[in-house]
């Protein structure tokens, strides 16, 4: 199973959340866990907004950023290209998406290409999990 992850579901990796545990089980059962490149810079940064507010310890916000550098390698990255910020752009107007939004679900679409395989899409935002069910992606039980 191939599994594409949106930053808020990445994130629900590292940091316990709403539906974390959800998450986790998908990444378990699954062979391939995809994401954007850009989820490096957004996880990056909900990490350490959420040590700003004080969520983590100095220690545990360098373990925290550490263990995600180190997963970093085991997932399947969907580089950027002209096509999928250009398809982006298009689902943003089409899907109502905000940009990054737009950016992840032109990933998991690509990513489908590429493989010819069914993708499961997860994500939080409910706007993005609508688009993502309009475009026939599949959705995680």
């Amino acid at each position: 199973m191939v599994i594409y992850l949106d930053t808020s579901s990445l994130v629900k990796l590292y940091v316990e959340e709403q539906d974390s545990s959800k998450v986790a089980d998908l990444v378990r059962s699954s062979k391939v866990i995809a994401t954007s490149l850009i989820a490096y810079a957004e996880a990056r940064s909900a990490f350490a907004r959420r040590f700003r507010e004080n969520a983590f310890t100095p220690h545990q916000y360098k373990r925290l950023v550490s263990f995600f550098n180190e997963d970093w390698d085991n997932y399947l990255i969907v580089r950027l290209t002209k096509e999928l910020v250009w398809l982006a752009g298009d689902l943003a107007e089409r899907r109502r998406l905000r940009g990054f939004d737009a950016i992840h679900l032109s990933s998991a679409l690509t990513l489908r290409q590429e493989l010819s395989a069914p993708v499961i899409f997860s994500c939080s935002d409910r706007n993005l999990q609508k688009a993502s069910r309009l475009e026939d992606l599949h959705q995680p039980e």
